[in-house]
């Protein structure tokens, strides 16, 4: 999201669950379009709170799995926001060789940066 649209919007990546190490594949499909996730860290919603992120200043939470949009949802209950389901092939078990897993992935990936064409334009020329 920063890289195509910039920082002027506040963003954050959470999931599920927080901890987890950012899939190599994930890191090399992300490096062939200019973004870097070697150094990002995946938290989870309650995470983002513990270290300071107050929820309700977010007004719109995107979804990639059921679960997390389940989770999302939950929110709404006590936060007003939005949430919107995008969704995505999860591509992990996904391919024989490497190169069959770095297609799957490819186009997950593909597929993310569909919907944020779809939902906010163009990406900004940098």
């Amino acid at each position: 999201m920063k890289k195509f649209y910039g920082a002027d919007t506040y963003v954050q990546s959470v999931g599920v669950r927080g901890d987890l190490e950012v899939d190599g594949f994930a890191i090399a499909v992300c490096d062939e379009i200019g973004v870097e996730l070697s150094r990002h860290r995946s938290r989870s919603f309650e995470q983002l709170q513990e270290w300071g992120d107050d929820l309700s200043a977010f007004d719109l939470v995107v979804a990639l799995s059921p679960a997390s949009q389940r989770q999302a949802l939950e929110l709404t209950r006590v936060f007003h926001l939005d949430v919107e389901y995008w969704p995505i092939m999860d591509p992990t078990g996904l391919g024989e060789s490497r190169e069959d897993k770095l297609d799957a992935y490819r186009q997950t990936r593909d597929q993310i940066v569909a919907h944020l064409v779809e939902r906010w334009g163009p990406p900004q020329e940098g």
